[in-house]
């Protein structure tokens, strides 16, 4: 499946219009300057000198207006347009870069003010700097993603005036874009980077090898006592008047499913990310991994129904269009229905498969539920179970109580761990592996686990 990349910003031609005021804005400096000129006037009541001083400095301040007036920019003079925008990822330090044109031939002291965003985090200062006459600037806005999904862009809002600047011309600029915010998917480079080395295939992550018929034929080896009779190539055994057996490499493509609780569990922030949005970088993160290795991955995200299910396929393309449909997958306030999601996968999946469910079991109920369905799974599947641990429940518990309310903290902290590792403990006891982390540590966690079921050979 050929995933085609989201076309770069390219301005409309009713974005390149501005609003111009019919005056231009009085500064600060202005405002110092007749503030100054004021007093000057008021100190010439008792000081005469005074008064001729203030004369002096509101000729001189009515210049430096009229030529502030006459020298600065027009609207025409000035362009500002957004630059392509780089890729977005959540919680990734990002930038937005705005190109700035002086057509005058004066110097051009600019601020940019863009449109507040919810998905973005901006700082509050604008965006200031200095274009010569004549000259292309660029200035950039560093932000932070903070939320998945889609989003536009606002108007920009473009303030501009001369050295002397006592006034100051403003614009707002119709520069909306649409914008994509994916999940962060860095953790992906460093094992991206080991399977192009090769490290990964020699731990047996891609293929392993088998004596005897069937895949591939690789090289001829000596003959031990355990291999098969029928192996032996008895032409190159009376060539080197010795017994040499035929070695073959076996594909070991095998298939993962991803299956993403999106109900209410998910729904709750853990510092600044909600819980989904760690299952969502960590299952997109090992589906990058699995198509590196020619695994096939498949995807299916629940809540109340089935939101999204991706049949399982190998190769880069498919992993990049899996997250092209699920970037902007979030989490409803609903109660997951297990019982459908997992009937669902098992009538679809029948083939052996690794099954990476992602959700939590803070709650009894839901904990129950999530028990009696992945039981189901393990007669035909391997199953892991991924949790993300609260590190505030630990801190509670580290946290030595000073009143009631930290004594009753602590209690609650200390039933809900006690819950979760019941509910861990017999997970494990019924052949499910389980990963329990802080969620921040997730990805990492879960590609690791992937890595070692796949060179063990587990599946």
């Amino acid at each position: 499946m050929q995933v085609k990349p989201p076309k770069p910003y390219e301005p409309h031609r009713d974005d390149r219009r501005t609003v111009t005021p019919s005056f231009p804005w009085i500064t600060r400096r202005f405002t110092a300057a007749i503030v100054g000129i004021a007093v000057l006037v008021a100190l010439g009541t008792f000081v005469h000198a005074a008064l001729l001083l203030a004369l002096l400095c509101a000729v001189l301040v009515a210049g430096l207006l009229a030529a502030d007036i006459a020298s600065g920019p027009r609207r025409d003079e000035i362009t500002v347009t957004r630059e392509p925008i780089d890729h977005l990822a959540l919680r990734a330090p990002a930038s937005l870069r705005y190109a700035i044109v002086n057509k005058s031939r004066a110097t051009v002291h600019y601020e940019i003010v863009d449109t507040p965003l919810a998905a973005l985090d901006m700082p509050e200062l604008p965006v200031a700097g200095i274009v010569g006459g004549g000259m292309r600037s660029i200035a950039e806005l560093r932000v932070m993603p903070r939320l998945r999904g889609p989003a536009t862009l606002g108007p920009l809002y473009v303030s501009a005036c001369t050295p002397i600047g006592f006034v100051t011309r403003r614009w707002r600029v119709h520069a909306h874009a649409d914008i994509r915010i994916y999940p962060d998917l860095s953790a992906v480079e460093r094992y991206g980077e080991l399977a192009r080395r090769g490290r990964l295939v020699d731990a047996g992550f891609r293929r392993l090898r088998y004596h005897g018929r069937g895949g591939e034929f690789d090289a001829l080896r000596e003959w031990t006592p355990d291999d098969e009779f029928r192996s032996i190539n008895w032409k190159a055994s009376a060539r080197r008047a010795k017994l040499m057996v035929e070695q073959y490499d076996v594909e070991r493509s095998q298939t993962v499913m991803l299956a993403l609780d999106a109900g209410r569990l998910m729904t709750p922030r853990l510092g600044e990310q909600r819980k989904f949005d760690y299952a969502i970088t960590a299952a997109l993160s090992v589906a990058s991994i699995a198509a590196l290795v020619d695994d096939k991955v498949g995807l299916l995200a629940f809540a109340g129904g089935i939101l999204e299910h991706i049949p399982p396929r190998s190769g880069s393309a498919h992993s990049a269009g899996m997250t092209q449909r699920v970037y902007d997958l979030q989490p409803r306030f609903e109660e997951a229905d297990y019982s459908r999601a997992f009937t669902y996968l098992r009538r679809r999946q029948p083939k052996r498969s690794l099954v990476v469910f992602f959700t939590d079991m803070f709650d009894p109920v839901a904990s129950a539920a999530t028990l009696v369905n992945l039981a189901l799974l393990t007669p035909r599947h391997l199953a892991v179970c991924v949790l993300m641990n609260d590190e505030a429940v630990q801190q509670a518990l580290d946290a030595e109580p000073r009143d009631a309310m930290g004594a009753y903290a602590a209690s609650v902290a200390a039933t809900l761990q006690m819950e979760r590792q019941r509910a861990a403990a017999i997970l494990t006891q019924r052949g499910i592996l389980v990963i329990d982390v802080p969620a921040k540590d997730l990805t990492v966690a879960l590609i690791n686990a992937y890595v070692d079921i796949k060179s063990r050979n587990l599946l």
